[in-house]
């Protein structure tokens, strides 16, 4: 069986969209000839937990653990401060665009954006290489994989690469310069261009990029002459299998029709930049004119949810629509998924958003329940949403292109015909990418791209 090394901070038992992508890779690689080893630290900053992913990761696959260093823990206790996700499995931290932060947030994000570059992980970047290429000298691999954000990640393995001439696929999950997050820290700019200049070199120097949306593989494509490859996140079968006969109830019928309720659910991190104001307000006034529709609206959040969101919707009058479940392990918010009236997908206000996908659209389209999506209708999630015919994408302040839609949901759900839809997803599915995982490291093996 060949080996492929796959660099990533995010493992089990850490949780959230950016575990699954590589935790479902590593489940299938192993049936197409490849034995993941994962390099990870012992010791990561855990933003969410979930063991359930654990479940997950076949026998094959080897596991290194090494102790990483990180200034936060050092940061928060000069300060006094804890990290509250430690403790608590549904607090959400202020948002690095959040426009009102106090002196000791603007000096900890100036801090954070000029003195560790280009992460906090970048103490381990050293340690990493020097420890992996003693160990590659006994237990050699094919291709080494890094998988950022922490882009910390991508310098472990160029230098690995450089190193051994191991072949190197440096796998972007999100973008680097151009992520909206980018702009709010506080760089100076020396250390802008230093972050330009090592993004360049990983670009440069891998033997392939892997992008997850079209227009982030675009933008690759116009600053360096590696190979850019598309690879989606995508939905696994097998847990919408399970999520369905744990329901108990037949594929096809599935969902929001043997339910009385008329629900909106949204999975996943709702963070307060992704506030679709106008949606609760389009609710609220629907609400205050009909009766059925108000005794029937539920919204049920299901996952970390920002308290802005929630004094929201309080305020449009639907406080006693609202259902806050908190965080839930991977399994359960695809049960939540499937069994939802309608799934709404809003993204972040920013610019930087209208080339990103989501990890969780694909599994809102496999849950076959209509998606309404928030934000750029110009942007990479409209396209996708369109293309499967999966749901619709209106702009943040559409009020009647919104009041439209959830009207014409409503009727369809009291008549009954809010009913799954019956395209193709198998391009999404994490086998059908995982096969085209492996197809990529059997290129670069043979030197065919």
């Amino acid at each position: 069986m060949k080996r492929v090394l796959i660099i990533t901070y995010y493992w089990p038992p850490s949780g959230g969209s950016g575990v699954q992508r590589w935790v479902k890779f590593a489940r299938y690689l192993p049936e197409l000839g490849w034995q993941p080893v994962i390099y990870t630290p012992e010791n990561p900053e855990l933003t969410s937990v979930d063991t359930s992913l654990e479940d997950e990761i076949p026998s094959e696959v080897e596991v290194i653990r090494r102790k990483i260093f990180e200034p936060y823990s050092i940061m928060r206790r000069l300060t006094g401060k804890t990290d509250a996700r430690a403790n608590d499995p549904n607090a959400v931290v202020t948002p690095i665009n959040a426009q009102k932060k106090g002196k000791m947030q603007n000096l900890m994000l100036w801090i954070r954006g000029n003195c560790f570059i280009p992460d906090p992980r970048c103490f381990w970047i050293l340690p990493s290489a020097h420890f992996l290429k003693k160990y590659l000298k006994e237990h050699p691999v094919d291709v080494i994989v890094s998988t950022g954000p922490p882009h910390s990640m991508h310098l472990i393995a160029r230098k690995l690469s450089l190193d051994t001439g191991i072949p190197w696929i440096a796998d972007f999950r999100d973008p680097w310069t151009k992520m909206f997050y980018f702009k709010h820290l506080k760089l100076t700019a020396l250390s802008s261009s230093i972050h330009k200049r090592l993004e360049k070199s990983v670009l440069d120097a891998a033997k392939v990029i892997v992008a997850v949306s079209p227009l982030v593989r675009q933008d690759f494509m116009e600053m360096t002459h590696t190979p850019v490859e598309l690879i989606t996140n995508g939905y696994d079968e097998s847990d919408f299998d399970q999520a369905i006969e744990e329901l108990n109830v037949s594929e096809a019928g599935y969902g929001a029709s043997n339910d009385q309720t008329f629900s909106l659910v949204h999975t996943g991190l709702f963070a307060a930049d992704g506030n679709p104001e106008v949606l609760w307000k389009v609710l609220g006034k629907i609400a205050a004119e009909n009766e059925d529709f108000r005794n029937r609206l539920r919204i049920r959040l299901v996952g970390k949810t920002d308290a802005l969101i929630l004094d929201s919707i309080h305020s449009a009058g639907l406080g006693a629509s609202l259902e806050n479940l908190g965080y839930v392990n991977h399994s359960d918010a695809v049960k939540e998924q499937c069994k939802a009236g309608v799934l709404i997908l809003p993204l972040r206000k920013e610019p930087e958003y209208h080339a990103t996908v989501p990890g969780k659209v694909f599994e809102y389209i496999a849950s076959r329940r209509p998606v309404l999506g928030i934000g750029d209708t110009t942007g990479a999630m409209a396209g996708i949403l369109a293309e499967a015919q999966a749901g619709k994408t209106f702009g943040w302040d559409d009020e009647a292109g919104m009041e439209n839609e959830i009207r014409r949901l409503w009727q369809l759900f009291l008549n009954g015909k809010l009913v799954d839809r019956d395209d193709d997803m198998d391009k999404y599915s994490r086998k059908r990418l995982t096969r085209d995982m492996a197809e990529l490291f059997d290129r670069v093996l043979q030197e065919k791209i």
